[in-house]
């Protein structure tokens, strides 16, 4: 008769305890069920101005005074990351304005930066014309706009450095308190890349500064039939959210770890 090792059965136990069949494999323990979640968990994905509405229908005083101290906090961050955001935009510089704008610029630290940590430049070398180029100079004016705390600058290839061939654009130059950090050079040459690549290595220069904490979840902005939709949802939202706030809550705000500075090896010296 042909026995299954696999089975539990009391002729199994027996051969195993005389060391015919090896031990069962002990059973795999259950996943743990998810954290419950936060204060801040609950709230973060509302605007001040609902968070407003919910201190104001809360059920009691308590939860009142930690909706409203939230939004408080809420608001100062929000007032900190805009008095950060100093661009937001890509700045076409010439050779003349390269040691101005982008190496003395990294140098500058914010008005908070108590370590003094310098900005985040990165500068753009292009072509016009050349697909890879362009489709690189999409990505880089959507990074800038999502980071509006680091500049981005650019110039025509050719102009910053002369007789640069083209094999060589596009290049991206990362500069950090008056150093250079990393380079790429024929950015997408070999195939074609995504702005997620771009953004990853630009991240880990410690050129991107990631926001404090992630944005609240984009709001539909359609015609009035979807705003009004949005709205009913949003209120049902925050009813929900006021339901869960009762109780003891944890006011530990999450915020997201910085990119730390890393200094990458080129193949391409650059200075100007």
């Amino acid at each position: 008769m042909a026995v299954n090792p696999n089975e539990d059965t009391e002729f199994n136990d027996a051969l195993r305890k005389h060391g015919i069949l090896p031990p069962r494999e002990p059973t795999p323990p259950s996943p743990s069920p998810p954290p419950s979640p936060t204060f801040a968990d609950l709230l973060n994905d509302f605007t001040p101005s609902e968070l407003q509405q919910m201190s104001e229908d809360a059920r009691d005083d308590e939860t009142e005074r930690m909706i409203a101290g939230y939004r408080r906090q809420r608001l100062a961050e929000e007032h900190r990351e805009e008095k950060r955001a100093r661009f937001g935009r890509v700045y076409p510089i010439g050779r003349d304005d390269y040691t101005r704008e982008v190496t003395e610029a990294s140098k500058v630290s914010e008005e908070d930066d108590e370590e003094e940590t310098g900005t985040g430049v990165i500068c753009f070398l292009y072509k016009d014309g050349i697909p890879r180029s362009d489709r690189a100079f999409q990505h880089i004016r959507m990074l800038a706009e999502r980071y509006p705390r680091t500049k981005f600058v650019s110039i025509v290839g050719d102009k910053c450095i002369p007789s640069l061939p083209d094999s060589r654009i596009p290049m991206i130059i990362v500069y950090k308190k008056g150093d250079i950090r990393n380079q790429l050079v024929a950015w997408g040459a070999d195939q074609e890349r995504r702005i997620e690549e771009l953004e990853a290595i630009l991240l880990v220069t410690g050129a991107l500064h990631m926001p404090e904490r992630p944005p609240p979840k984009e709001r539909r902005k359609d015609d009035d039939d979807d705003s009004e939709d949005e709205e009913e949802d949003a209120s049902s939202r925050m009813r929900s959210a006021a339901t869960s706030t009762n109780g003891k809550l944890e006011k530990n705000i999450r915020r997201s770890t910085k990119g730390k500075d890393d200094d990458s090896d080129s193949d391409f010296d650059f200075d100007l």
